[in-house]
């Protein structure tokens, strides 16, 4: 490409870290269950893994409002007033959302 006056840059350093990226998460997501069916889950295994999907949504949470504004601070404390009586996740989503429509609608 370069006789024609065409300077052609084809760098594979961003497709390699792609590519270790995609081989860690396929092993990651094989060693999960092939793990799981070789130990017995206890009790005590059992609220780990409750309690660590808890964590890591609330972790997951926490970054987006710190990340954001008082918008989303707002939906967020919405859907926890919602999904806490209800227990329904469809209602305390759709709140959150209405929440931040209705902010974004007035402009505050």
């Amino acid at each position: 490409a370069e006789r024609w006056g065409l300077f052609v840059s084809f760098d594979l350093t961003p497709w390699m870290a792609i590519l270790v990226v995609a081989f860690v998460t396929f092993c990651n997501r094989i060693a999960g269950p092939v793990l799981m069916s070789r130990i017995a889950i206890s009790d005590r295994i059992e609220r780990f893994l409750d309690a660590m999907a808890v964590s890591v949504v609330a972790a997951l949470v926490a970054s987006i409002i710190a990340q954001a504004g008082w918008r989303e601070a707002a939906a967020v404390t919405i859907c926890s007033v919602v999904m806490l009586p209800s227990q329904s996740a469809i209602w305390a989503i759709m709140a959150g959302i209405c929440m931040a429509a209705a902010w974004s609608s007035i402009n505050l």
